[in-house]
């Protein structure tokens, strides 16, 4: 028999990761595609709109902005190369005189056609010697990173509203923490109960894009300086921008009663400035101390965030986490026993991958960071490497069917 489900046309089911306690909900179709009809609309859902949404039987066909009608409706188009200065065109003139003056040709006195007074181009722009490197071309100058950054933000809004529906009709909601003693191989995750519901976010190319940091490391002509990031953590903050993305899915995590948590590896004497800077960019209030996590905090050693992780967990339900580097997730992946090849291998285990968007949301970030390592052996297998010019292999030879 088939139980009604509490949203019309959603799939709240629950999907079991093998070997292990975590579960993986599914946010469901409709309710991403009602979602996202009302952002277009300019709003986010209320706590009423979920309500409706639990109740319905069906839902109405979505709503279709002005702004997507058809070109029928468009008027036609008129070149920028049709204009005259003085507002109209050498068409709408043409059309307008051939209405006004119907006398035969050869009674007509020709005109010539006016000449367009064409101004001086402008200047080039000044070229600059300071070449900027692929990976910060890509990431903060670039429409593909900025769709991904929408993407996964998307993605993480959805998955917000599919588990926070889940509990409000008595659904269990796991943690996706892994539990100390868990392995990446075989892992468990901490025990949620009936804790408030987080979502924890890395800062640094997940939430900011340090812009002014990375064009001072260029114009310095040296890479990453630790007195240089100190200072800049201290009063860089008004050379940031917020990441494509991430303003929205913090709305719906406040709307949807979800703590908003950081985590980063900033320092914890420059904790003030961090604080301003976020609550400055309109994704607060953050207060360190309260869910503003940094490094040294829980006693945590180096780079690592475990620690942190497990004591946020003390008081939340950790449902999403949000990062640019594997080690926004679990430092399990930088142990420094494993190969370049294996720490890859470890992101697509069965036991891993269904967390990605579904629980774990991954960034991208090819300007620094755990991800930018490898030498040519590492990255490209024997097998794969070729020589131009070179004589491809014979086919094998045919064998007699029997």
């Amino acid at each position: 028999m088939r139980r009604p489900l509490a949203f019309s046309g959603a799939l709240a089911a629950v999907t079991l990761l093998q070997g292990c306690a975590a579960a993986i909900p599914m946010a469901a179709d409709m309710m991403g595609r009602r979602h996202y009809d009302a952002r277009l609309n300019g709003r986010i859902e209320t706590d009423t709109d979920l309500a409706a949404y639990a109740t319905a039987a069906a839902g109405a066909p979505p709503v279709i902005p002005a702004a997507f009608a058809g070109p029928e409706t468009a008027p036609a188009p008129i070149h920028a190369a049709m204009l005259q200065p003085g507002g109209g065109s050498d068409i709408a003139l043409q059309q307008a005189s051939a209405q006004e003056d119907e006398t035969p040709s050869a009674s007509r006195t020709y005109v010539a056609p006016r000449k367009r007074k064409r101004g001086a181009p402008p200047p080039p722009a000044p070229r600059t010697t300071t070449s900027v490197p692929a990976g910060i071309q890509y990431l903060y100058g670039s429409g593909e990173a900025s769709a991904q950054y929408l993407q996964t933000y998307i993605g993480l809004e959805n998955y917000l509203l599919g588990v926070t529906s889940d509990r409000a009709i008595g659904h269990i909601v796991r943690s996706v923490v892994l539990a100390p003693g868990a392995s990446l191989q075989n892992p468990s995750f901490l025990p949620c109960d009936q804790k408030p519901m987080a979502v924890v976010f890395d800062i640094d190319e997940t939430v900011v894009f340090n812009l002014g940091f990375e064009q001072a490391s260029l114009a310095a002509g040296g890479g990453y300086n630790a007195a240089r990031w100190d200072a800049w953590e201290r009063s860089g903050s008004k050379a940031v921008s917020l990441a494509p993305g991430v303003a929205e899915a913090i709305k719906v995590a406040h709307d949807s009663h979800v703590e908003v948590i950081f985590n980063s590896n900033r320092s914890g004497a420059n904790a003030e400035k961090t604080a301003a800077m976020l609550n400055g960019l309109g994704v607060g209030p953050v207060a360190y101390g309260t869910n503003l996590w940094l490094k040294g905090d829980s006693g945590s050693s180096g780079n690592g965030k475990d620690a942190r992780r497990q004591d946020i967990s003390v008081h939340y339900c950790v449902i999403a986490m949000v990062g640019d580097q594997l080690g926004d997730f679990s430092d399990l992946f930088n142990a420094g026993d494993i190969t370049l090849s294996e720490r890859r291998q470890l992101t697509a285990n069965r036991e891993i991958y269904l967390l990605w968007g579904h629980g774990w949301f991954m960034l991208p970030n090819p300007a620094y960071g755990t991800a930018v390592n490898g030498t040519q052996a590492e990255i490209f297998p024997a097998d794969k490497r070729w020589t131009p010019g070179e004589a491809p292999p014979p086919d094998p030879a045919p064998t007699e069917k029997h």
